[in-house]
């Protein structure tokens, strides 16, 4: 039988997660709790339903039973039940923004700020965290590539790094980005918005894409950039990191940025790593 248990920070998207994987086979069982864990792994295998696939959300909505988790993983251990844990997470900042957008108070501090409790579950989760076979990041993810990223782990049968590469382009005249880790300034660049016929495209158009491209220095720096990101990648993950934001920034956003933040994701995932992109300000040049 394959026994999943999916936990992580409240609001990170276990909710999200355990319906992809009800929605691909999956038996889900939404919070029980951890002390349960063996006996419930019993009963799937014994039901005549002929279960084979199980998924279980356990996070610190269980309050004390929660404290059970490590007791409930050694048990199914002793019964020779394998399991595999699939932990998500987020940035602080996307996890306040999400709570404040339900209006939801965290469950660990109800009437407290919610960076407290945040900061509290942090704590109580990290070992949990260490232990987990999968840790996904969803800060940057939306619920479709949430889906794509369990798609690649339980169905298509890929190793998960436990590492997101998030490269986001953003104009300088709307601000530094202020979450990254590496920041790029491409406006030694030659720019489309001095191009009459390419000013109204974006770098998602071929046409700027191309432009872009044209030059030496382009190319040449993606390269080097590919190239010092094969590098720090490795270390990265050995040091426990597991989500890694690279800012591209240009001007305004529109064109530069967004088709080189293209393209560096484009190369990071033909060279086998999770990377996402987005665009923060290319509507707004």
């Amino acid at each position: 039988m394959e026994f999943v248990i999916i936990t992580g920070m409240s609001g990170a998207g276990k909710s999200q997660a355990m319906k992809a994987m009800e929605d691909t086979g999956y038996y889900c069982m939404d919070n029980l709790p951890p002390a349960l864990l063996p006996k419930f792994a019993e009963l799937c295998h014994q039901s005549k339903r002929n279960i084979e696939k199980v998924a279980i959300v356990a996070d610190i909505r269980g309050g004390i039973f929660f404290e059970d988790l490590f007791k409930g993983l050694d048990a199914l251990n002793n019964k020779g039940i394998s399991y595999k844990i699939l932990f998500l997470d987020a940035s602080n900042d996307e996890l306040i923004k999400r709570y404040k957008e339900l209006r939801r108070p965290h469950p660990l501090n109800a009437n407290g700020r919610i960076i407290d409790g945040i900061s509290e579950e942090r704590k109580l989760l990290y070992e949990v965290k260490m232990r987990a076979d999968f840790v996904i990041d969803t800060s940057r993810l939306t619920i479709g590539m949430l889906k794509e990223e369990i798609a690649k782990i339980f169905f298509e049968g890929l190793e998960l790094r436990k590492l997101t590469i998030s490269i986001i382009s953003f104009g300088f005249k709307h601000g530094m980005l202020l979450d990254a880790d590496l920041v790029f300034d491409v406006r030694f660049i030659h720019n489309p918005y001095y191009v009459p016929e390419l000013r109204d495209f974006t770098g998602e158009d071929k046409n700027v894409h191309e432009y872009v491209f044209r030059w030496e220095q382009t190319n040449t720096f993606v390269d080097k950039v590919i190239d010092m990101l094969e590098f720090l990648i490795p270390n990265y993950i050995k040091e426990g990191k597991t989500q890694l934001i690279i800012g591209i920034g240009c001007t305004g956003g529109k064109h530069r940025s967004v088709a080189i933040a293209n393209e560096i994701r484009r190369r990071l995932k033909e060279n086998g790593h999770r990377a996402v992109v987005s665009h923060r300000d290319y509507k707004l040049a």
